[in-house]
């Protein structure tokens, strides 16, 4: 019989202290329902994150299935998700759900950091529809980002829990399909058990890279060996994935903390790896703590530095909810007289229109952040000369939106003296060479490039600069990873790094 399988998703991550998102930000992003996300997802550079596309092609690889699509909601980071759009879309996928007659079995592609106006958990509250609607018996399984933070319907609905395995996000797809291989494995008849285990560690962002060329890397170091330990003895044939959940501060939610997932054919293992990864993340507690670079000194880099090197500007990062448009470190760097420099990507939607109205060669005085915003974004001024103007989508290169298909509206490139800068109608991370390539600008021959990206532009930039060349700056901003500045509402309190000291028991 021909598996039919529902497909949907839900994926945001949302920063507790941004903007309130709405359907417009999906709809500017992914908004995408019914065959459609299908012929999307098979498309070769659709508009949707490597999760969906890697599981449909592993399962059209695989053999015969009848897809089921509903809506898969997909937005860049930002505010909680206003409360009338989420239940408009809960409504449409119990419809969908209930109207699909005979289902086998669900894939979900989740985030884990969402929020709404009224929920901390809008995850766990689909999986709960989903599980009330399919019966106990139709296996779902879900694939989240690292960044999730795992409420106890994230996992007791679920039978399996697949959560990315690398920061910079490059294995989205690789996930996709192991999803779309677990539900095979499901369909014929495989039981599972999961665990997991939650520790009083918030890790600040920077805290959370898995490449090998890190320096400090204890997250990096817990994901290799969950993966180590899964495949020997006793925990061989008996462990079918280990997730390590970093967690995203900024949702503020009950259930932050570093959690630790283990999907398995027995409890007692499931049980067993939790814990002994656990224990291992728990003995690196201490490393947990972000070492940041003042804007003082990375002006002096920026104005002296012989080789070339990256700021990442990570207390701005539009892939945290930040709002991409702080002015600190490009004015500190303009004032300084920094040259040879790039820029990005800024999202300022009214200086991004005129400057793509006066067109190449127009010098005019640029006008940042004039419509206001958040308690950051300052404005500022300064003569510039637009170099460069584009308003078609942008084919990601490498990294994260590798393939995908990139609605950056109008949009310009604008030199302050010797500083070019790009800036975006709409809001993205600078986590792509293609940012600046589109807009006719030479990564290699700049000094220095500023980059508004927490982690992910070191998968997309790593071509030009190595770990060693990277300066992340502390600077103001929504994401930043000092997170004693923050005003925590509902996070449970003692945890690391905030706190001075927290407590664990693995006996318990």
């Amino acid at each position: 019989m021909t598996p039919r399988i529902a497909l949907l998703g839900f994926s945001i991550e949302c920063n507790r202290f941004a903007p309130i998102a709405t359907e417009t930000d999906f709809v500017t992003r992914t908004l995408i329902a019914g065959a459609e996300m299908v012929r999307e997802a098979r498309s070769p550079a659709p508009r949707m994150l490597g999760e969906m596309p890697g599981f449909i092609a592993a399962m059209d690889a695989a053999g015969p299935w009848e897809p089921l699509p509903s809506v898969l909601a997909m937005a860049e980071p930002n505010g909680p998700v206003e409360q009338g759009f989420f239940d408009r879309l809960m409504a449409q996928w119990e419809a969908d759900l209930t109207a699909a007659g005979r289902i086998d079995a669900v894939y979900a592609v989740l985030h884990g950091a969402g929020l709404t106006t009224d929920d901390h958990d809008p995850e766990g509250t689909l999986l709960r529809m989903v599980r009330r609607v399919v019966g106990p018996s139709v296996p779902i399984v879900a694939t989240y980002d690292l960044h999730a933070n795992v409420a106890d319907a994230d996992v007791t609905t679920l039978n399996a829990f697949i959560g990315y395995r690398t920061n910079p996000h490059l294995d989205m797809r690789e996930r996709g399909a192991e999803a779309a291989a677990m539900v095979r494995r499901l369909l014929d008849g495989q039981k599972t058990y999961l665990a997991h285990i939650r520790l009083p560690i918030v890790p600040p962002t920077v805290t959370q890279l898995t490449g090998k060329d890190a320096t400090n890397r204890p997250y990096g170091e817990l994901i290799d060996l969950g993966q180590q330990r899964m495949r020997q003895p006793p925990y061989a044939g008996r462990v079918l994935n280990v997730s390590v959940m970093g967690g995203f501060a900024f949702a503020d939610t009950p259930f932050n903390g570093l959690t630790v997932v283990v999907t398995a054919t027995d409890q007692d293992a499931a049980d067993g790896l939790a814990r002994e990864i656990a224990e291992a993340g728990w003995a690196r507690r201490a490393k947990f703590r972000p070492m940041l670079t003042s804007l003082e000194d990375a002006v002096r880099l920026a104005r002296d530095t012989a080789s070339p090197l990256i700021f990442a500007d990570v207390a701005d990062n539009p892939g945290g909810g930040g709002r991409g448009n702080t002015m600190a470190i490009l004015q500190a760097f303009h004032q300084a007289g920094v040259t040879g420099a790039l820029v990005g990507v800024i999202h300022d939607p009214a200086l991004a229109r005129e400057a793509f109205g006066l067109g190449v060669g127009a010098a005019f005085t640029a006008r940042f952040n004039r419509d206001g915003g958040d308690a950051f974004s300052k404005p500022f001024s300064a003569p510039a000369v637009v170099k460069s103007v584009r308003d078609q989508p942008i084919r990601g290169r490498r990294g994260i939106y590798a393939d995908n298909t990139l609605d950056t509206g109008p949009s310009a490139a604008i030199a302050l003296d010797g500083i070019t800068v790009v800036v975006l109608s709409n809001r993205y991370q600078c986590a792509d060479p293609m940012f600046f390539e589109a807009f006719g600008l030479d990564i290699a021959a700049a000094r220095v490039v500023v980059v508004k990206s927490r982690g992910h532009f070191r998968g997309g930039f790593d071509e030009f600069f190595r770990h060693e060349q990277v300066i992340e700056v502390d600077a103001p901003g929504l994401t930043s990873p000092i997170l004693s500045r923050f005003a925590w509402r509902y996070m449970p309190r003692p945890v690391l790094p905030i706190d001075d000291h927290a407590e664990w028991n693995p006996a318990r």
